[in-house]
């Protein structure tokens, strides 16, 4: 319960002023507790109401109230946040007051004080348990006769802005107006208007600090100005909000009345609905600021607009694209590395490159948590059926994001990249903001098949635009036609496929990762064909596992003499003949299981199209040596064929031969002629044989210097008459000074020449380290390499010696 108590007058001995209550002298002390305040300054004359709380504060009050010391001194804090204020936290000039009124309460000590005079500390007495000095009291500076009316003027402005500043500070009651009229004395109205307005506390302590009545009005005046700008400002803004909140608030008033009346006439407005329903999914799409700011423009258009007027179509269309896109939406990557790579071996047999780039990048994704992480951008190279696309849909599962792809073949239009400008009738946005659009998250596996099969014409390049979307540093800010905003392409896994990289401009291909697939194994693809293919068109032709059943030795019948192909897609071809067999033999009533042996795979696809052994059923006569050849479909052999007759037409090229290969032919022949005596040649053969050089196939074109050693060889073999040795094959480019020079594709040459029961090859020297990495090792068990630098290794490694 509280204890209030009323302070009687105290006689001391000090400085005589009169007191408040009668004409008795109030006499201030020389030595004053001090009691520090936060965030306040109290003047003279003034009367407020303290709150004391802190231990020391409240031992002072009680220290003076006993002591018959009814009058302390107050100064403000430095620093409010400090609990135990020393004297170098707080100001040197305070106020004394006297305590008229103290309530004792449970959690504080409430006081009602009146200021009586300024005073200085000049004496630091004691800090514990509270501050106690003694001090100097401060007396105002009269004005003098002669600035009489300059201080009346002073006067009336500081009067005049402490009314204003009261008619727009709310909190601040309009009696206070007449304050200004009721208090006479010049330095008495001053401290009143400090102690009154709403001012920082560095303010008010200097209005206290400053004696001189003058320029004390000079400072308030100042303070009171720039007081009444701010409110004056805050005042405006908070009308302009309330305007246009009344004004919302009215519009949203109206159409609900609008709304009711329509549903008690049995009307109803689709069109109010559709709008409705329109900004619901503007405000939930999580658009950019650009995007939402032309999204709410072309809305403000939709709403202005007639339903039956020709742009409403396009502004809804466009709308309804842009909110549909996912602009923040993502699927979480699966960063089980172990589970990642048991999808991708369960998906495709061998392809070890690929997987090993996949799991670098997610283990990357794992450690970087924050900031950007750069996208591969992955492109697979190799010929047709090695499963680079569905390699594309297996990396999607194995890293849980959904899959996109669209095909670039034979595109010529550059707005099927960047899309159409909504001028266009019936303009949509490009392939690549489509595809997004149908994965519905912002970080799909996004395949573009087939870029080496762009085209291009009057309507622009395509490969060209992809060269913005194929960059990680500026697809962030992809900008399509239609959609006219930035869209953020970097979190997308962009994976390319291609046959042959030649065809591809060289800043498109400088953008991607080149990633290239060779072709398979005959026991990879027997393990393909097993593990994927066979249940595959079992599954599609209707049958059940325990209907059909392929034996090993029949799948390899199958790779062996009815497909010659890099990839497997004419293998599944085969196999499909095969079930369709079956399948018809179940349809025409069999019970039993059917076992796929060998003699059935004749019986069903008939003679054997291919003899795996094809180097022994060409006759190696003089002239004639079997080379490696590079395809966009895989590796291949090819023979080359030469003969000599009488005549001086020179040299003859037949099969199609491309510049490059002329140009080989022609190399070796003057290597040979130029080191005839070491070849032991008579020189006179040249002046009185003609020579023909033919590749045979010569339908198809051929080009290219990899052919260069085997030109030499089947030239050097037809002039002195020594056979290619058998299941021998070679390749690389000789120059005219006899020098082998490496050549590409070499897993693919290997793998063919293997095919083909080729058991010795040739190659340049420098073609090792390709050999050693690309081929695998079963296959390098199996054959002789032989690794050169000049033409006479060659020979002497592939003719047989004179007999």
């Amino acid at each position: 319960m509280a204890v209030i108590q009323e302070i009687e007058d105290l006689e001391s001995s000090g400085v005589v002023l009169p007191t408040e209550d009668d004409d008795t002298p109030l006499q201030i002390p020389t030595e004053l507790n001090l009691l520090p305040l936060r965030d306040s300054v109290i003047y003279p004359m003034l009367i407020a109401p303290l709150s004391v709380g802190r231990e020391a504060s409240v031992q002072l009050i009680d220290d003076s109230v006993v002591g018959n010391n009814r009058i302390i001194g107050v100064v403000a804090q430095r620093n409010a946040s400090l609990d135990s204020p020393g004297f170098d936290d707080v100001y040197e000039v305070g106020c004394a007051v006297i305590i008229r009124t103290l309530v004792k309460m449970p959690d504080a000590t409430r006081l009602i004080v009146q200021g009586v005079s300024r005073f200085r500390i000049v004496e630091r007495l004691q800090e514990q348990p509270y501050l106690r000095a003694r001090i100097e009291v401060l007396e105002d500076e009269p004005v003098a006769e002669d600035r009489l009316e300059e201080a009346e003027a002073l006067r009336r402005s500081v009067a005049a802005m402490f009314d204003q500043a009261i008619r727009l500070t709310p909190h601040l009651p309009d009696e206070l107006r007449a304050l200004t009229q009721a208090v006479q004395e010049t330095n008495v109205m001053a401290d009143l208007v400090a102690a009154h307005m709403t001012l920082g506390v560095e303010d008010k302590q200097r209005v206290l600090e400053t004696l001189s009545v003058m320029e004390r009005l000079r400072i308030l005046l100042d303070v009171l100005s720039r007081e009444v700008r701010v409110l004056e400002l805050t005042t405006k803004v908070q009308s302009e909000v309330n305007t246009e909140l009344s004004r919302s608030q009215r519009e949203y008033y109206l159409r609900e009345q609008l709304k009711a009346i329509q549903r008690e006439l049995g009307e109803t407005d689709d069109r109010a609905e559709e709008l409705d329903e329109l900004a619901e999914k503007i405000a939930d799409a999580g658009l950019s600021d650009e995007a939402a700011r032309e999204v709410h423009r072309e809305f403000d258009r939709l709403r202005r607009m007639s339903p039956g007027a020709p742009e409403y179509t396009v502004a809804r269309t466009y709308i309804d694209w842009v909110v549909s896109l996912p602009w923040e939406k993502a699927t979480e990557d699966n960063l089980d590395l172990k589970t990642v790579k048991e999808v991708l071996d369960n998906d495709h047999s061998g392809l070890e490159k690929i997987k090993e780039r996949i799991l670098e990048f997610l283990a990357v994704r794992r450690f970087k948590k924050d900031g950007r992480l750069r996208q591969p951008i992955l492109c697979l190279a190799g010929p047709p059926g090695v499963g680079k696309t569905s390699l594309g849909r297996s990396i999607a599962h194995a890293m849980g994001r959904k899959f996109v792809r669209i095909s670039l073949g034979g595109m010529r239009d550059e707005a099927e990249i960047r899309g159409h400008r909504r001028t266009y009738i019936g303009a949509l946005p490009g392939q690549i903001i489509q595809g997004l659009r149908r994965a519905e998250t912002n970080n799909p596996v996004f395949m573009l098949d087939e870029i080496d099969k762009l085209g291009q014409d009057f309507r622009g390049d395509p490969s060209s635009a992809l060269l913005e979307v194929l960059d990680p540093e500026q697809n962030g800010t992809f900008r399509d036609h239609y959609i006219d905003a930035p869209f953020d392409l970097s979190r997308v896994f962009f994976v390319t496929t291609a046959n042959r990289l030649d065809t591809i401009p060289a800043p498109l291909r400088d953008r991607m990762e080149i990633i290239e697939l060779g072709g398979y194994t005959e026991e990879e693809k027997a393990e393909i064909a097993e593990r994927h293919l066979i249940p595959k068109q079992i599954e599609e032709h209707g049958l059940r596992k325990s209907q059909i059943e392929f034996r090993r030795d029949a799948v390899i019948k199958l790779i062996h003499n009815y497909t010659r192909e890099a990839g497997v897609r004419n293998l599944e071809r085969e196999i499909a003949s095969v079930v369709r067999k079956v399948t018809r033999q179940f349809a025409e009533g069999r019970k039993a299981k059917v076992l796929v042996t060998p003699k059935f795979i004749e019986t069903a696809l008939g003679s054997p199209r291919f003899l795996h052994d094809e180097v022994a059923e060409r006759d190696m006569t003089p002239g004639t040596a079997v080379g490696l050849v590079w395809t966009p479909v895989g590796g291949d052999i090819v023979f080359i064929e030469s003969a000599k007759m009488p005549g001086s037409k020179g040299l003859i090229l037949t099969g199609q031969l491309g510049d490059v290969m002329k140009e080989s032919v022609t190399a070796a022949l003057s290597y040979i002629r130029s080191h005839a005596e070491a070849l032991k040649i008579d020189s006179a053969i040249f002046e009185k044989s003609e020579l023909h050089v033919h590749v045979p196939a010569g339908a198809v074109p051929k080009d290219g210097p990899s052919a260069g050693i085997t030109m030499l060889t089947a030239l050097v073999s037809l002039l002195t008459g020594r056979r290619v040795k058998n299941r021998l094959a070679m390749t690389g480019e000789v120059t005219l000074s006899g020098q082998v020079l490496p050549v590409g594709g070499i897993k693919e040459k290997i793998l063919a020449a293997h095919r083909a029961g080729v058991q010795t090859v040739i190659l340049s020297h420098e073609n090792r380290k390709d050999y050693l990495e690309e081929v695998p090792e079963k296959i390098r068990k199996e054959l002789t390499a032989h690794f050169v630098k000049e033409a006479d290794e060659v020979l002497k490694l592939a003719l047989e010696p004179l007999s």
